[in-house]
């Protein structure tokens, strides 16, 4: 024991604090991710920004038994760093993905680009810059989630309405939308020999509004067939 005792000095305890304070800040980000019902959690930002620091330890401090520093070996310790944002990349990327026309899972995937660089910061001994930017990422991921109303979510839907008389029926849908602070983005318009128009609106509206409600907005005037 006290053989182990003499190997671990204080060079080692300095790097193995590193890791140990890169897990603490991929555990804090790790943790709204998890609160907020995503997949990648705790242990996944944990585990990449405790990985992130290694490397960054091993790419800075693990070639000096080869003759690194003394001229007669030279390595590129920046290939490793190279290496683990390829690497993180694909591990992003696997967590992007479409439903329903929306792209889900940007943020988090953002996250755990943004938990390497913490991890490889604080493993390359840039404690400042690595806590500094925990703290930026989670003041970030708080304070513009949409369950809070410090910004204004959107959402574009398209919907259609066929079979209708052109006369003032596109300023009654204006105001009906206007009451519910929704938007028209865009308006086409296709008319037969008779005037009957088919008609699709697209618009932009608040996430709390439903399909329901405007469906219900105009069931007495006409009926929309298809949201989208």
């Amino acid at each position: 024991m006290e053989g182990i005792f003499n190997f671990i000095n204080t060079y080692h305890i300095n790097l193995i604090f590193r890791i140990i304070i890169a897990g603490i800040c991929g555990i804090m980000i790790g943790l709204e991710r998890k609160n907020s019902g995503k997949e990648a959690g705790i242990r996944t930002h944990c585990i990449v920004a405790c990985a992130a620091a290694l490397m960054m330890v091993i790419s800075k401090y693990g070639f000096f038994d080869m003759g690194l520093g003394t001229g007669e070996v030279r390595l590129d310790p920046s290939r490793m760093a190279q290496g683990i944002v390829t690497g993180v990349g694909f591990l992003g990327a696997g967590m992007i993905y479409f439903q329903r026309g929306t792209l889900i899972g940007l943020t988090t995937a953002s996250g755990i680009w943004a938990v390497s660089g913490i991890g490889m910061a604080i493993g390359a001994g840039m404690y400042i810059i690595g806590i500094s930017s925990t703290l930026i990422v989670l003041i970030v991921q708080y304070l513009f989630h949409k369950r809070n109303k410090i910004v204004i979510h959107t959402k574009q839907k398209a919907f259609y309405i066929n079979g209708v008389s052109e006369d003032g029926f596109v300023d009654k849908v204006k105001a009906a939308l206007e009451n519910i602070e929704v938007l028209i983005t865009d308006l086409s318009i296709k008319k037969n020999a008779q005037n009957i128009c088919d008609y699709c609106f697209h618009v932009e509206m608040d996430e709390t509004v439903s399909e329901e409600e405007l469906i219900r907005l105009f069931e007495y005037e006409c009926s929309i067939e298809n949201i989208n």
